[in-house]
């Protein structure tokens, strides 16, 4: 869902807040804030590369923010800037097989090495924010969170919680981990902290993929296309070569 501005912005605030407090030097915090590239309207290239009339507003606001400038979010993760070509964007969308929506109508918004977080830009999922990660094996088209909003809650409340950790010879922020690992732990203690494991940018392992499969049907996810896996992201890959084809002529 589209959040109201007001309720992102107090959303966002509040993560700055929490990663502030942890340790994080946010953009501009310690000298003169850098320009914001991204200021103003979504360029013409990101209606044309994604097939949408309109750019949600509540981009619009975050790409204004100049928050892509360092690594602030969990795991060591970036904010995406507006596309400068359809080349890199659309080869974040490799593993977008499955979705609910039309695979195009997506923008990549978070990268976290291996795993992508994107922006549904319109459908009845618009506001909702994916997660693909780039291996072969997984398959794991998912929802991470209903809106921009939830995914700052989340990660504000992994940060208050102490799941999510400063890391003073990286200054970033990292999740927490046990024997079992970081998502295990995420996921052992989410009734309790009111954590969604799939928030977090972490690696989801083979002993919850049952549980990930039951949160991709309930997210809508076309399991057929799961279950070809390889086959079904070999159509992708041709979808998005026309695409890339059809910008450049």
């Amino acid at each position: 869902m589209l959040d109201s501005l007001r309720v992102l912005r107090d959303a966002a605030e509040a993560y700055r807040a929490a990663a502030t407090a942890a340790g994080l030097t946010w953009p501009g915090q310690a000298g003169p804030a850098r320009p914001h590239r991204g200021a103003g309207p979504a360029p013409s290239l990101v209606r044309r590369l994604f097939a949408v009339d309109q750019v949600p507003e509540q981009l619009t606001w975050l790409q204004a923010q100049g928050w892509d400038t360092e690594r602030v979010f969990p795991n060591g993760g970036w904010l995406l800037p507006w596309p400068a070509d359809a080349g890199g964007a659309l080869a974040n969308l490799s593993f977008a097989i499955g979705t609910p929506f039309l695979w195009r109508q997506q923008m990549p918004l978070f990268h976290f090495e291996i795993i992508v977080y994107t922006f549904v830009l319109a459908g009845d999922h618009q506001g909702e924010i994916w997660r693909y990660e780039a291996s072969p094996d997984k398959w794991d088209s998912v929802r991470a969170a209903t809106s921009l909003a939830a995914l700052f809650s989340q990660w504000t409340a992994g940060i208050t919680s102490g799941v999510i950790t400063y890391w003073d010879d990286l200054q970033e922020l990292f999740a927490r981990a046990d024997e079992e690992g970081p998502f295990q732990l995420l996921a052992d203690r989410a009734d309790e902290l009111g954590l969604d494991p799939l928030a977090f940018p972490v690696s989801v392992p083979p002993t919850w993929f049952p549980q990930l499969r039951e949160r991709q049907r309930e997210c809508g996810v076309d399991m057929e296309c799961i279950e070809r896996g390889a086959d079904c992201q070999n159509d992708l890959l041709d979808a998005i070569g026309a695409v890339r084809d059809s910008l450049r002529g």
